[in-house]
């Protein structure tokens, strides 16, 4: 997949501003304003805020060609909700609101590429929002097994627990109990389901 970057011309290219961040290097903090959107050239960035007890939660992972501060830049209350921290090495671009609208208004392609972005993105935002409406734990893990054809490759279960809004230990116990039960199939990095 084409990064939105690559719809840039080379003089467009020179409008933005990149930078480079190390493994869990805080971005942007909460409540700072929103001046610019991040697009994501490589790397793995989590927008995240913490519970009274001191939990995390991760509100949104995002990854190569992902976008972070649209929804912000042109709201009446710009301001970040969580904390953007980058957890691997990663390079993001930078646009700034007046560049992001010109940029918009002449540049058809990459007018395309950020609609389907956004797009995309409020798709997800749906999905994890009826994933939440869900109550138990295998309500959540069939939903997102729905979603994705049967089929999930995950990084590792910690990972996967995060995604479905479940505690690691719960989401252990669940798979373990359903793989006896043989209702799904576990590989390394991949649960089937066999229902």
């Amino acid at each position: 997949m084409t990064n939105i970057v690559n719809y840039l011309t080379v003089e467009e290219k020179k409008l933005i501003k990149e930078k480079t961040y190390g493994k869990n290097e805080i971005i942007f903090m909460e409540n700072e304003k929103c001046q610019n959107i991040g697009i994501v050239i490589s790397g793995h960035i989590d927008i995240v805020s913490y519970s009274f007890s001191g939990e995390e939660i991760i509100y949104n992972s995002l990854f190569e060609n992902e976008i972070f501060g649209n929804n912000l830049i042109f709201s009446d209350a710009p301001y970040y909700r969580g904390i953007v921290i980058s957890r691997s090495k990663s390079r993001i671009a930078f646009i700034d609101k007046n560049t992001l609208t010109m940029l918009l208004q002449q540049n058809i392609p990459f007018l395309q590429e950020y609609l389907r972005i956004q797009s995309n993105f409020g798709k997800h935002l749906n999905s994890q929002i009826k994933l939440l409406s869900f109550d138990t734990a295998l309500e959540r893990l069939n939903y997102y097994l729905f979603i994705n054809n049967y089929s999930i490759t995950y990084k590792n279960v910690s990972r996967l627990a995060e995604i479905l809004h479940l505690k690691r230990e719960t989401l252990s116990r669940l798979l373990s109990k359903l793989e006896k039960d043989k209702k799904i199939k576990r590989f390394k990095n991949k649960i089937i389901s066999l229902n």
